[in-house]
């Protein structure tokens, strides 16, 4: 009886039944669109962080910055003219650790003993800059870092600039980074935010082999291949493969193995970097914790800390879609859901002599109420497959259409956990923007959300209705009669 009845008002009542399910399908899409997008925004971020983190890392362990002014920023290069009359090509290179201080390699095992950590891998960040030219008397001496000539690429580190005291000079700098990293950890590091596209990676038995990996920018710069041979300060490497950055730049211009990288810096068994991951996601907080607290004068930062570094259009839809977009469908569902009860209340006063009548034959008031609250929950489920339908229309549309945002990451904004842990070698103090497509992804979990969503409506509904019909007499049937 409670099914046949339900069907036959519903069919008798459609145009009313679907208003208040239309309600209720414009709150529910928007949650799913505001979901799906605030979704999207996290799978782009997550994108743009491990373009620097490598994959794999949860969280990087270094010391503070090298001090401003200090000699390692600002090594010297000097040249004495051959003869007073006569100058001679000459060329200096100086390999530098690049903006950090360094920690010793034993650091590494200290770290990865630490409960929680599943592995730990040291780097070394390295800056190489090779002056040459001609002088004809006196010494050249480089001053502060600045836009010269040559060196990087396409001038996203500063260049050092310098002076000849006594004399005249045609000189050219060239500055790059080379990265240090621990070829028999190849699961860590931050190489691995990048592919090999040409060639092949490190072997684990290459840990002090004159081997390099090129990234492709600079590869294509310099115009390396695998099989060629780049020399870093008198060393010559085989280039044995070509990496490709899978989004914004690369951590350096060349990689290296790291104890080849100490013995061209002079810094035997030290390290800049050290990249942890975590054997639970859910423990990173207390990781970095036990880190700090047990390996004092380290800074350790996680992958959270770097989120914060995130500007431009990105941050700000994000923003939007986490505190705009979260209230606009808080306030659109209570409306549809105020609106539904409303409605669902004055249909009920319109069916007083209706109910009134069966009251007269019977029916409880529960029994009446029940009658309600199922139409309604019905209205509700309609209004849900509406709201699932035009929600996933909406995601998909966010999909194909891919709108572009930018993420500029670094820069003053930074601060020294994202200069020591994230910035790269040879791009810590730089500012990077990287283009990244939004996408809405829906998952089950949405779904379900909706559904559920689609459920509470409904009972609202009902309550407002089930509400007016208790307070129903067979009088009132009576009186609208008369």
């Amino acid at each position: 009886m409670f099914f046949t009845y339900l069907r036959r008002e519903l069919r008798r009542r459609r145009k009313a039944a679907l208003v208040v399910a239309s309600g209720l399908a414009l709150g529910i899409a928007l949650v799913i669109v505001v979901t799906s997008v605030s979704a999207g925004m996290g799978r782009a971020q997550d994108k743009v962080l491990q373009s620097l983190y490598g994959l794999g890392t949860d969280m990087t362990v270094t010391k503070a910055a090298a001090p401003a002014g200090s000699s390692s920023e600002r090594p010297r290069f000097r040249f004495d003219a051959q003869d007073d009359d006569a100058g001679g090509e000459q060329s200096s290179d100086r390999v530098m650790v690049q903006g950090f201080q360094t920690l010793a390699g034993s650091t590494v095992g200290e770290v990865d003993a630490q409960s929680g950590v599943a592995d730990a891998v040291g780097g070394l960040s390295l800056q190489v800059v090779k002056v040459s030219g001609a002088f004809t008397r006196g010494r050249f001496e480089q001053g502060e870092s600045g836009g010269g000539q040559g060196g990087g690429r396409g001038g996203a580190q500063p260049s050092p600039q310098g002076r000849v005291e006594g004399g005249g000079a045609d000189f050219d700098v060239n500055s790059y980074s080379v990265y240090g990293t621990d070829v028999t950890e190849p699961a860590l590091g931050p190489l691995t935010s990048s592919k090999i596209t040409s060639g092949r990676a490190f072997t684990t038995g290459e840990t002090n082999a004159k081997v390099a990996v090129a990234d492709a920018a600079y590869a294509k710069e310099k115009k390396l291949k695998a099989g060629s041979t780049v020399t870093v300060k008198s060393t010559k490497f085989k280039v044995v493969g070509i990496a490709t950055a899978d989004s914004g730049d690369a951590a350096a211009d060349l990689y290296i193995p790291l104890k080849r990288a100490q013995t061209l810096a002079d810094v035997k068994d030290k390290v800049t970097t050290i990249y942890v991951k975590a054997t639970d996601s859910q423990r990173i907080d207390s990781v970095k914790s036990e880190i700090g607290k047990n390996i004092p004068g380290t800074t350790v930062t996680t992958s959270a800390d770097l989120a914060d570094t995130v500007s431009g259009s990105l941050s700000t839809a994000s923003s939007l879609a986490a505190r705009v977009g979260t209230w606009l469908s808080v306030v659109v569902l209570v409306a549809a859901f105020l609106v539904a009860g409303l409605l669902t209340s004055s249909a009920v006063s319109r069916r007083v002599r209706e109910f009134g009548t069966l009251k007269a034959l019977g029916w409880t008031s529960g029994r009446v109420t029940r009658q309600v609250v199922g139409e309604a929950v019905v209205n509700g489920l309609v209004g849900g497959a509406l709201g699932i339908a035009l929600g996933l229309a909406g995601a998909y549309a966010v999909t194909a259409v891919s709108p572009t945002l930018q993420a500029q990451l670094g820069g003053g904004g930074g601060g020294e956990g994202f200069r020591g842990g994230f910035g790269g070698p040879g791009r810590a103090a730089a500012t990077k923007t990287l283009d990244v497509a939004l996408t809405a992804p829906v998952a089950l979990t949405t779904i379900a959300l909706a559904v559920g969503l689609a459920v509470a409506g409904g009972l609202i509904a009902g309550a407002f209705g089930g509400w007016r019909a208790s307070r129903l007499r067979p009088a009132d049937a009576l009186r609208r009669v008369e």
